[in-house]
């Protein structure tokens, strides 16, 4: 054995002692701080320009990685009950994917058959999430290709979205032979007779204004189109048609099946989506959906127990494109989202890299990435995604989601059942009583006692048991707990949740007393 195998060898066990717990208590979801305080001492300092970039070797460094900083990063991946950011954990057999992409280092930019399996393995994973979220055939959507995440999705879907509408408009005024990514947005919109693209969503995810930024529409585009105040998630279908109507606008009507705060989807179903559909060809709009977490809801188990969640996500087969998020649900290492498309066309105008003549590739129904996609260069990022659908099968993973599910809705009815908190939304905010079938991943509650409320999360986190994000609902501060961990024990979690709510209000009610 060389001295370099002998060195990721031991190097590898020692992160997995590291990473194993060393009592029978859970692995915390926070570090403490004087990990952090550590760690942050230990970094090398531009002011010591006696040792600053002076090389300490691989054995002292693994030692500083393994010592200093390891211990200070958060138990996003360790903890079961890390519920924060929508952030799913790391299947063992996709931490093992991970490991080969990184020690195999592909490139699978260009489509090379003769040279490496990369691009097909690439392929095959999409493929097999078309069929497992059961979006029609594969020949269906002929532009797909894997993205760092949501957001790089979401920002192709936008650019496909800006392309198609201002194409169609070229050729509908008898601009025929280039497109809008080859003219710009300023001359195609001349051309067109275009003042303005107008991107309509209701509560759409952050990263939709960043992503009408970046390809030129500018964020103030975004219109916000609500169903109700009751239902702010829902679009509202006939403001969407009076937008599309107006003289001299084209739209993007971009749809959130997975609202970041409720886990609510835009539509209530195949209706709807039917008639976004019917609107969008008859005014020459592109229909995206931001599925990053609540497509998976399409995997569920077809039973009684997810019809209604089944229900609203139907007609999503519909849409022009659609944004997938491989690090959420599906439980693979950051750095993996997918973007779909039924216009590979539109995708390759983007994306195409023209006059590279080294870029080329063999012939082949295979196209490369690079031509499909927002990079140059990047990992193989589709290999642990690839292990995990492999490994796991739609069985597999319709039961790993179904848990999911299970434990959220557990959690939802634990605060709804508790005197000292409110279900979001609905409860008293609403006067009508929560129906937890609607419930997907993502919980969303508040303390009734607002000086409880204003603590409530860093109270929670604090206890290093569970970790929540903070958010807000129509102004007030809020808990939001998301539930996309693959390590979690519905019954285990749901007794922990409840005791720790309840201990939490009366110390609260103590110390308040006591002042």
């Amino acid at each position: 054995m060389t001295v370099h195998n002998e060195f990721m060898q031991d190097a590898y066990s020692r992160i997995h002692k590291t990473l194993s717990s060393t009592s029978d208590a859970p692995p915390p979801t926070l570090p403490q701080s004087a990990q952090l305080c550590r760690a942050r001492g230990s970094l090398p300092s531009p002011d010591d320009r006696v040792t600053y970039l002076q090389g300490r070797g691989r054995q002292a460094t693994v030692e500083h990685l393994l010592e200093d900083i390891a211990p200070a990063l958060n138990g996003q991946n360790r903890s079961s009950r890390y519920w924060g950011f929508v952030t799913g954990a790391v299947l063992p057999v996709a931490e093992v994917a991970d490991n080969l992409v990184s020690a195999f280092d592909q490139n699978v930019q260009v489509h090379l058959p003769n040279q490496t399996i990369a691009t097909e393995v690439e392929d095959a994973a999409l493929k097999m999430l078309l069929d497992l979220l059961h979006l029609g055939p594969v020949e269906a959507w002929p532009g797909r290709t894997f993205t760092t995440g949501a957001t790089a999705s979401n920002i192709l879907g936008l650019a496909c979205g800006r392309e198609g509408v201002l194409t169609a408009r070229l050729l509908a005024t008898g601009n025929k032979g280039k497109t809008a990514s080859e003219l710009g947005i300023l001359a195609a919109c001349m051309r067109a007779g275009i003042n303005e693209i107008r991107v309509l969503t209701s509560m759409g995810h952050s990263s939709l204004s960043k992503a009408a930024s970046i390809v030129g529409l500018g964020s103030a585009t975004v219109h916000e189109l609500p169903y109700s105040a009751d239902e702010p998630w829902r679009l509202n279908l006939d403001a969407v048609q009076r937008e599309l109507q107006q003289d001299g606008v084209a739209c993007i009507i971009a749809l959130s099946a997975g609202e970041v705060n409720t886990g609510r989807s835009a539509t209530r179903g195949l209706e709807d989506m039917r008639r976004l559909r019917q609107m969008a060809d008859q005014y020459g709009a592109w229909i995206h959906v931001d599925g990053a977490f609540g497509i998976f809801a399409r995997a569920l188990p077809k039973t009684d127990e997810f019809a209604r969640l089944h229900q609203t996500a139907a007609g999503l087969e519909l849409v022009d494109s659609i944004t997938v998020d491989g690090h959420k649900l599906l439980n693979v290492p950051y750095d993996c989202g997918v973007f779909f498309t039924r216009k590979a066309s539109v995708l390759t105008n983007v994306c195409q890299n023209p006059n590279a003549a080294y870029l080329s590739s063999d012939a082949s129904d295979i196209q490369s990435p690079l031509n499909v996609g927002l990079e140059n260069s990047r990992r193989f990022r589709a290999l642990p995604a690839y292990a995990v659908l492999l490994s796991e099968g739609r069985e597999g993973l319709a039961d790993m989601f179904a848990r999911m599910v299970r434990l959220a809705r557990g959690i939802a009815e634990v605060v709804r059942d508790l005197p000292d908190y409110l279900l979001l939304p609905g409860g008293q905010e609403q006067d009508q009583p929560v129906d937890l079938a609607d419930t997907h991943i993502c919980v969303l509650f508040r303390a009734k006692d607002d000086s409880l409320n204003d603590v409530l999360v860093e109270t929670i986190n604090a206890t290093g048991l569970w970790y929540v994000s903070a958010t807000k609902w129509k102004g007030q501060k809020a808990v939001r707990v998301a539930v996309a961990n693959w390590r979690i024990n519905v019954t285990e979690d749901l007794d922990l949740v409840r005791s720790s709510l309840v201990s939490i209000a009366q110390e609260h009610k103590t110390a308040r007393n006591g002042a």
